[in-house]
């Protein structure tokens, strides 16, 4: 299938990150709890910290407010997390057309308020799914499971067939 270069970008994200969450549904409670030395934390850990900095990245560029989840959300689960990574890639996807180099976000840095272009947020995202997924099958290699092929090549395979 054609698409311009955003397009395809941010839908290998979100084909990415649907293909690493699925298969990590299906580790045991104990593969979950794994962590190496030099990741972010657990698998279960980086997961969520992916579907969570994803709505907090969505949420800074369609309205510009910092993403609060409410204190008595429930738990995270694959099922909410799966829902979320679609709702962000899509997003994602949609407002990589929108936003401009004349578009910013002002942001709490350290303390200190700064403009930053949404631009570098959603480079931001491919940048930080793609650094912990890369962590995430680490931890999967040390466990002894294969980890999904996730690369541009993979996702060309799979996109050309549909």
């Amino acid at each position: 299938m054609k698409t311009d270069t955003l397009t395809t970008i941010y839908r290998h994200n979100l084909w990415a990150n649907q293909v690493l969450f699925e298969l990590c549904a299906e580790l045991t409670e104990e593969q979950l709890s794994t962590t190496v030395q030099g990741t972010y934390g657990t698998i279960f850990d980086t997961l969520k910290h992916i579907s969570l900095a994803e709505q907090g990245y969505i949420s800074r560029i369609s309205t510009g407010e910092r993403y609060q989840r409410a204190e008595d959300a429930p738990e995270l689960t694959f099922k909410t997390m799966l829902e979320s990574i679609h709702f962000t890639g899509n997003g994602f996807i949609e407002w990589s057309h929108k936003v401009g180099k004349e578009d910013f976000v002002t942001v709490d840095w350290d303390g200190t308020p700064r403009d930053i272009p949404k631009t570098i947020i959603l480079t931001q995202v491919i940048n930080h799914a793609t650094e912990h997924r890369a962590q995430i099958m680490v931890t999967l290699t040390q466990l002894g499971i294969e980890p999904p092929e996730l690369d541009a090549w993979m996702y060309f395979d799979i996109d050309s067939e549909a």
